[in-house]
């Protein structure tokens, strides 16, 4: 690459990160031919509870599910079609691009990989953003009468979070639990349980270490590959599979950063984003590298998934696991009130509640990660990670950190204005003495 200044080198975890996704969907597919159970729901999902009820129960995460069909899948121009079919019987145009695509999917009954729709055993979901309950209500009403169970855990920003919120949460786990033995006829598994919130709570601390090590530079991570390596945390939160494959992304990218490897061999200057991608343009970032640029990662890619702490000298780190900090979980409440405490804590929750505090991590970020701009995607498909963004612009912009939006939209493809972006990007960083590398 002309301009190189630093070593590059393919990651190697690639292909074992393709075959475990590869796999995750082909499982749910496949379960009832292995006499399992199936179950689907948002990503934000407690999959840990579900695990009580045996090895054999596989999930569908609605909104990973959802991103593929726009550039993985068995049909051509997949993700149109199911945009067409949601709309074509109704459904509102600005309701949540996911919702839209996961629903075109069940009306086509069409599986993004291959024959028809799988219908699940039961559907057990979160409800933080207003369309989640009302997404998997709709997707049993269509598939006919699939028994849903959904968790509220919309109670305001953690840190205003008291015990009795914790509570609030955890006895709607314990009847969930209830509710899950009933429906499926299975014996329900504590065990299970414990061994499934340690590997929720070390998967998600696993990957904020991951970013946590794209502070160096040059930075051994570019944020268009964080965005398959964090979506696998997604699909499960409390895989074992997905938490020890996190173990050896770390191991790798520590090594990258002793070696001095880089993501982006010119890198010249550091950026961060902010909610969802144009799923449909992921070129774009591949164009900012053209002037040297490295996207570090966002709120998003870090935390969806991973869960942060305030570390000893101050800064951002991963949160220690509740085996780091030796506690041992004894019984069901106990693991379920870990798990609500833990969940709650997402960062990319935070800015459902209140702008401000997005505003004070996006700046957070910007800061420990050393970017010198930020590029935030007025996301038109997403109404929960969009509140406040115009907000967040003046902060950042405030703390002195040059911010560009442009508009899209996650998931449609026809709200992309492809040219348009590049040319904003381009008058962008033109303005700030780069250059494309050809020029």
């Amino acid at each position: 690459m002309a301009g190189k200044k630093y070593p590059t080198e393919p990651l190697k975890c690639w292909a074992k990160a393709k075959e475990i996704r590869q796999n995750y969907y082909k499982n749910y597919a496949s379960a009832k031919d292995k006499g399992g159970l199936r179950w689907t729901g948002g990503a934000w999902s407690f999959d840990a509870i579900t695990m009580g009820l045996g090895d054999d129960v596989f999930s569908l995460a609605g909104e990973p599910y959802a991103a593929t069909t726009i550039g993985i899948s068995a049909y051509k121009n997949f993700g149109l079609q199911c945009l067409e079919a949601c709309e074509g019987k109704g459904y509102a145009h600005d309701l949540c691009a996911y919702l839209r695509m996961y629903l075109g999917s069940v009306i086509l009954n069409k599986y993004a990989f291959g024959g028809p729709f799988p219908k699940p055993d039961f559907m057990w979901t979160t409800h933080i953003c207003c369309s989640h309950s009302k997404w998997f209500q709709i997707v049993g009403e269509l598939l006919g009468d699939v028994p849903l169970y959904s968790i509220d855990v919309s109670v305001g920003p953690y840190q205003d979070v008291k015990d009795h919120a914790i509570e609030y949460v955890a006895s709607q786990m314990h009847e969930g639990i209830e509710w899950l033995e009933e429906v499926t006829g299975r014996k329900y598994d504590d065990e299970k349980l414990i061994q499934a919130v340690y590997d929720h709570c070390r998967l998600s601390s696993l990957w904020a270490e991951v970013c946590t090590l794209n502070k160096a530079i040059p930075a051994p991570l570019d944020e268009k590959s964080m965005f398959s390596l964090f979506n696998l945390g997604t699909l499960s939160r409390a895989s074992k599979e997905i938490a020890d494959f996190y173990q050896e992304v770390l191991d790798e990218v520590k090594d990258r950063v002793a070696r001095g490897i880089a993501a982006v061999g010119n890198e010249t200057f550091r950026y961060m984003t902010d909610a969802e991608p144009p799923w449909s343009f992921l070129n774009l970032w591949r164009y900012i590298e053209r002037f040297g640029g490295v996207s570090t990662g966002s709120i998003y890619t870090h935390g969806v998934v991973g869960m942060w702490a305030d570390q000893e000298d101050g800064s951002l780190g991963p949160r220690r696991t509740p085996q780091q900090q030796g506690i041992q979980i004894k019984d069901r409440d106990q693991a379920l009130r870990i798990l609500a405490d833990w969940q709650l804590a997402l960062p990319d929750f935070q800015g459902y509640y209140d702008t401000r505090i997005k505003s004070a991590n996006m700046i957070r970020i910007a800061k420990e990660w050393y970017c010198d701009y930020a590029i935030i995607h007025f996301n038109r498909g997403c109404e929960g990670t969009s509140i406040g963004q115009p907000e967040n612009r003046t902060a950042l912009v405030n703390a002195g950190i040059p911010t560009l939006t442009f508009d899209s939209n996650m998931g449609d493809p026809g709200e992309v204005d492809e040219a348009g972006v590049l040319r904003r990007i381009e008058i962008f960083l033109r303005s700030h003495g780069y250059k494309p590398l050809e020029d």
